[in-house]
């Protein structure tokens, strides 16, 4: 089961999501029609930055909750850095 999978689970049970991932799987996550998406620019298996890296870190997950809260339709927003 992936991520989208879960995703579409949770909102289906009423629970908002939002779905952080490296902008390399953009195409196959459009595929899905996720209801809220962001997508970074790093690397595969590290969404949110390098590792140590908090200040990107929180920053990205902020701009996840700003999409969780803004996001009344359908959206996939690129996170720059």
């Amino acid at each position: 089961m992936s991520v989208g999978h879960v995703a579409r689970l949770m909102e289906a049970s009423g629970i908002p999501t939002v779905v952080v991932a490296v902008a390399a799987f953009e195409q196959p996550l459009k595929k899905m029609a996720l209801p809220r998406v962001l997508l970074t620019p790093y690397l595969l298996g590290r969404p949110v930055g390098t590792v140590g890296d908090a200040r990107t870190q929180r920053r990205v997950l902020r701009a996840a909750l700003d999409l969780l809260v803004s996001a009344d339709q359908p959206t996939m927003r690129h996170y720059r850095k």
